[in-house]
């Protein structure tokens, strides 16, 4: 992993969520205003035991700081992630469950993502919809940009590997459509153009 890369100034919720805002010596501050929230309190020791497994909010000092403390193996690989039902944007180790990393909630999209150094940025190097558990339609792209665009990080302008889920009417089984043929896999039947794979539907 390149060393060039320093963290950004802002601090960040460790899955790219929201910006927390501090002030010079790292106390929160009330939303929408420079005063120091009341009682002072820094970031760190608010967020300190609140980062859970799947889920949850946690504390970094920015993504560049909380990809410096990943391994390159495990850099080398996509994370499993999925974008919940608040906008955050949720990491977890590749051969994690989606469904897991969401805690079991509804999601706006779900898929795997990587990153590298690239010219002393963070980037979004791959990114797709790959998650045979929620089955996130390509237009969840919009979703997932959010994140990165929240964090500075550059990133492709939609998904670099895209998959085509659709269920099918006949026997309920979910298909990915390959080279345009909307055939089910299962019965042979014509699967419909409209993404159909709502988990919660």
């Amino acid at each position: 992993m390149d060393a060039c890369c320093s963290p950004p100034a802002a601090l960040f919720e460790l899955y790219l969520g929201p910006k927390v805002r501090v002030d010079e010596e790292s106390y929160l501050l009330e939303e929408g205003s420079a005063q120091v929230r009341m009682p002072r309190v820094k970031a760190e020791e608010f967020y300190q035991g609140q980062l859970q497994r799947h889920g949850g909010r946690g504390f970094s000092d920015g993504f560049g700081d909380w990809a410096m403390k990943q391994s390159v193996a495990e850099l080398a690989e996509p994370f499993t992630f999925v974008v919940g039902i608040d906008g955050v944007l949720r990491l977890a180790p590749r051969r994690s469950e989606h469904v897991a990393c969401a805690g079991g909630d509804v999601v706006l999209s779900a898929g795997e993502i990587s990153f590298m150094c690239e010219a002393d940025r963070w980037t979004v190097s791959e990114v797709s919809n790959q998650s045979t558990g929620y089955c996130p339609d390509v237009t969840s792209w919009s979703e997932v940009a959010r994140a990165p665009d929240a964090a500075e990080l550059r990133r492709p302008s939609g998904f670099t590997h895209e998959v085509v889920f659709r269920r099918c009417p006949d026997c309920q089984e979910r298909n990915i459509v390959r080279e345009d043929d909307f055939v089910c896999v299962f019965r042979g039947g014509d699967l419909p153009a409209a993404w159909n794979v709502d988990p919660a539907a």
